[in-house]
């Protein structure tokens, strides 16, 4: 892929200036470089905010019908080009061509669908205040918005954030991550494509000296960041300097609930779904499987032969199930819980190893491993590990479950299986976590608020939520009668 070094893209083009540093991007399953990024310095950001607060001027006076059909038009080309863009994510992050042809590209052209048709109904309400006066509200734009996007979804998350921000009439300028730039520029181009006016849909690329300057300006009014807890926390001091409105989509530890009663096929193609889709580089996975000791044994033993059918291999292939991890420091770090479970006790059940033959020369390929015996307080039951790895953990009653499946600081998602309805939504409102599901994980339809409570973060994305978090309301009284005052 490499060629020219690729520029930010500010006010509707590729913009660049002398003397700005570059990086590569890598492909993480053969680490080979597959293009040069130039960083954005605090003057680069300047200009593509500078350039998003013009242009936000007249779309935010532009019909909100109009803003609509653009995204809609943004949204038909996504699905036009769903292959060769679904081809870039796959070389960028190293995840199977077979979730990224039918996930990442569908669900940003979804995104925008969702909000292109809702814009026309971002409105205020109307209050009858009595024969006296009455009262009104208007929705109206922020204005500048900073979206920082994570390395494991990045064409999908770049979506969720400007979607919404500009179907509310606000500029977006976009950070991706370091690792995944690439898809970044296709939808910048699309945006124009589809007829968004230049410097409403800024990118600028770079690492957190980038996203510091963004989170410092002062014409930017909101942060929305995907990413860890370290970093959303450091974003929100930031902020805070100037109270921007931040949105915060952090890690989790997320636990998955089997009840005696499950139907357990079901529940293990979910804990299966919950742990190795996308080599398990997704924060809000199930990776704390809690499951009645009365079918513990029949559920692991099920798992594994799940798990040992799964195709490793290149991701490029159709075939191939489980893909590359984003970087060999990344694999490193997963090894290092895997060999952190082993160290305090945890029964491996599968999996456990780097792969390295029949896979590309990339160092970044690990087995999907399950760990069972687990213990509440080991290190793979406790953090964050972004990788293919599930603990199972046996419980006796649904109170010690609820209990042990809240004890962390993480918040982000949950789910329970039960063919008991009553017994699901009794649990389902027990649990400390911002997005739950019955009898299924890790499906997030845009009609459906998407965040998390805790540590993992504030703020939701998706469906009307979102309308929230792109706009302030005034409110404006309407006197219809003289103004009777003691003074």
């Amino acid at each position: 892929m490499t060629g020219e070094p690729r520029r930010n893209f500010i006010a509707g083009g590729p913009w660049s200036r002398a003397g700005l540093a570059r990086f590569e991007t890598r492909n993480p399953a053969t680490g080979g470089v597959l293009a040069e990024i130039e960083i954005a310095d605090a003057e680069t950001v300047a200009a593509a905010v500078a350039a998003a607060r013009e242009a936000q001027r007249a779309w935010a006076a532009t019909p909100a019908a109009a803003r609509g059909r653009i995204l809609l038009r943004a949204a038909s080309i996504l699905r036009e080009r769903n292959d060769e863009l679904a081809r870039t994510e796959t070389l960028d992050t190293g995840r199977p061509i077979a979730e990224t042809s039918v996930v990442d590209v569908i669900s940003g052209a979804e995104c925008l669908e969702y909000f292109g048709g809702l814009a026309a109904s971002i409105t205020g309400e109307s209050v009858d205040l009595g024969p006296a006066a009455f009262g009104y509200t208007r929705r109206e734009p922020l204005g500048v918005v900073a979206a920082i996007g994570a390395w494991n979804y990045p064409l999908q998350i770049a979506c969720w954030k400007s979607a919404p921000a500009l179907a509310c009439g606000n500029a977006v300028i976009f950070k991706p991550a370091p690792q995944t730039p690439l898809t970044a520029f296709e939808l910048a181009a699309i945006y124009r494509e589809a007829g968004l006016p230049d410097g409403l849909f800024n990118v600028v690329n770079g690492f957190g000296e980038t996203g510091l300057a963004l989170v410092r300006h002062p014409d930017v009014a909101k942060i929305s960041l995907t990413g860890s807890v370290p970093t959303g926390k450091a974003v929100a001091a930031e902020a805070a300097a100037s109270l921007k409105r931040v949105t915060l989509e952090l890690g989790g530890k997320s636990p998955l609930i089997v009840c005696a009663d499950a139907d357990l096929d079901s529940a293990a193609a979910a804990a299966m779904l919950a742990n190795f889709y996308s080599s398990g580089e997704i924060c809000s996975n199930g990776t704390r499987v809690f499951v009645h000791r009365s079918v513990h044994d029949r559920f692991v033993e099920t798992l594994a032969a799940r798990a040992q059918r799964l195709v490793i291999g290149d991701p490029l292939d159709p075939a191939t199930e489980i893909g590359a991890l984003i970087s060999p420091e990344h694999a490193d770090r997963v090894m290092g819980f895997i060999e952190a479970g082993l160290r305090e006790g945890a029964r491996l059940v599968c999996g456990g190893k780097r792969r390295t033959e029949g896979v590309p020369a990339g160092n970044t390929f690990i087995e999907p491993t399950i760990f069972a015996g687990c213990a509440d307080g080991m290190t793979i039951a406790r953090e964050e590990i972004f990788g293919p790895v599930m603990s199972v953990l046996a419980f006796d009653d649904e109170d010690d479950a609820i209990a042990r499946a809240n004890a962390t600081p993480y918040g982000l998602a949950a789910a329970v299986f039960t063919r008991d309805l009553a017994r699901a939504h009794t649990l389902v409102a027990r649990l400390e976590a911002g997005t739950c599901w019955i009898n299924h994980y890790n499906i997030t339809p845009i009609e459906l608020p998407f965040g998390g409570m805790k540590q993992s973060g504030y703020g939701r994305e998706n469906s009307r939520a979102a309308i929230d978090a792109y706009t302030e309301i005034k409110s404006v009284y309407v006197a219809l009668a003289p103004v009777d005052s003691p003074y």
